[in-house]
């Protein structure tokens, strides 16, 4: 069944409707903690389905199908180290964060060692995430292309303009709000789809679990151990562990929304409830895998998929009723719009808050403040564009490709929040130190396995790069004498 005029109406009335959603909470946005935390007025539970939405983008969407379709369910081990890390992050760093009023994770850092580091830092996320986003950006295209058969560009352009828009507006309570929304369509649409796909295969559910069980895959437990490979249950519980960490606990993106909650224990609540929802979801997609697997056998495609990120969009586009396809697809969409919204506003903030204001207009009026903030949203919507249209050159699996691009210095950065949430004796030079010698380790260990000297799955980044910057960090505090121990000792 070919994307028909119906789905395309839903399509456009849907993004028209997201979009209308957002722009509407402009009015309340008075100064920077109504732009960006909401004035704290937004509840738990909507920042815990806004930190799920967050995490999962279109990249779960249409990669984390495509995994299960060529491989296995073994993805999920990954997931257990997500719910591993809610804990740390909830009892370790959001206590730090909420013993008082800051507006980004950056400036923990600056009480702790001083605001050289803590630039170095929000610097690594502006590059970062910028390139992660941007990869991001590029995945809507793949998406836009299956359905309306256009070209890269203005597929990207279209999802950053309408996304700009209301992110312009709304701020983070329209980033949130917008969220919700999108994450209940395509969870609830994700669900039919799958239940669409189990009726038309002959036999139904039985005859999904005869295909897939001799292919294996449904298994979800590997404990065969090695470096090489990412999904593996040491390899995904460790690495899921560190990982998660490191972007719930240090990137702005997750962390704006938690420090949005009323306090501490509602921004706990939040995080360790989201844990279940990202548990559910990721579990939900890979079944869509491994039942795509068996529809796919008793209905080959035209034409072999050139990759496994066009599965699942392929099927919703082809095989969904009329109306469905539609709502499924803007959903899909509309969860892209939802992450690159966040992407702009925690951008915005970090530049805003960490770079612009204590350099340039520290004192400056709230009014002249909130109209800066939304140009630097719109300029980071350039710079986002840009990096999208570069992505498409990647080979690799957008979903590895973002989490790859992202592992490389998040390493660094929670090695350093560690070092200052965990011990009194780390100094900012000490920390730089490590941070620096971080970088470089991960640098080399991602070169030697460009150039085939060694094999380390992604999944082990992030501990590679956080473990040498704290021990290094550490160690280089204790041989440094700072101004203030040379006067205790005379």
């Amino acid at each position: 069944m070919a994307f028909s005029w119906l789905d395309l109406a839903v399509v456009v009335i849907y993004l028209a409707g997201v979009t209308l959603l957002g722009a509407r909470f402009g009015k309340r946005q008075h100064s920077l903690h109504d732009y960006f935390l909401g004035g704290r007025r937004l509840p738990w539970w909507a920042i815990s389905l806004s930190v799920v939405s967050a995490e999962t983008s279109i990249l779960t969407i249409i990669s984390t199908p495509g995994i299960a379709y060529a491989s296995n369910m073994n993805f999920l081990q990954l997931v257990f180290g997500y719910l591993v890390a809610r804990v740390i992050v909830s009892f370790v760093l959001l206590p730090r964060y909420f013993a008082g009023e800051i507006y980004t994770a950056y400036e923990y850092i600056e009480r702790r060692f001083g605001r050289e580091l803590r630039l170095f830092v929000a610097g690594m996320f502006l590059v970062m995430r910028a390139l992660a986003e941007g990869v991001r950006v590029f995945a809507i295209s793949i998406v836009i292309e299956v359905i309306f058969r256009t070209g890269v560009f203005p597929a990207v352009l279209i999802v950053t303009v309408l996304t700009l828009f209301y992110t312009f507006r709304g701020g983070l309570t329209a980033v949130i709000w917008t969220d919700v929304t999108q994450l209940t369509i395509y969870i609830c649409g994700t669900i039919v789809a799958l239940f669409l796909a189990v009726h038309s295969i002959p036999g139904g559910w039985g005859e999904v679990v005869r295909l897939a069980a001799p292919a294996h895959k449904f298994s979800v437990f590997n404990f065969h151990f090695n470096w090489h490979e990412p999904y593996l249950f040491w390899s995904g519980l460790i690495g899921g562990t560190f990982l998660t960490c490191a972007s719930h606990g240090t990137d702005q993106l997750i962390v704006q929304r938690l420090l949005a909650a009323k306090n501490k224990r509602q921004s706990q609540a939040a995080l360790l409830s989201s844990g279940l929802i990202i548990l559910f979801q990721f579990a939900l997609f890979l079944v869509v895998g491994v039942v795509l697997y068996a529809y796919y056998h008793f209905h080959p495609p035209a034409t072999p998929f050139a990759r496994t990120d066009q599965i699942f969009p392929a099927f919703v586009v082809t095989e969904l009723p009329r109306g469905l396809a539609g709502l499924l697809t803007a959903a899909i969409i509309a969860s892209a719009m939802a992450n690159l919204s966040a992407a702009f506003n925690s951008l915005a903030s970090s530049s805003m808050l960490d770079f612009y204001k204590p350099f340039f207009r520290p004192q400056s009026d709230p009014r002249d403040d909130l109209r800066v903030s939304r140009l630097m949203t719109l300029g980071w919507g350039v710079v986002l564009i840009l990096v999208a249209l570069v992505a498409q050159w990647a080979k690799e699996s957008v979903l590895v490709l973002a989490l790859t691009i992202a592992s490389v210095s998040y390493g660094a950065m929670l090695g350093i929040f560690m070092l200052g949430a965990l011990t009194r004796s780390a100094k900012g030079r000490g920390v730089f130190i490590g941070a620096s010698l971080g970088l470089l380790t991960l640098g080399g260990v991602m070169l030697a396995g460009h150039d085939h000297l060694i094999s380390i799955a992604w999944t082990w980044y992030v501990a590679i790069g956080s473990i040498v910057t704290f021990s290094t960090g550490w160690l280089a505090s204790r041989f440094i004498r700072t101004r203030r121990d040379e006067v205790a000792h005379g």
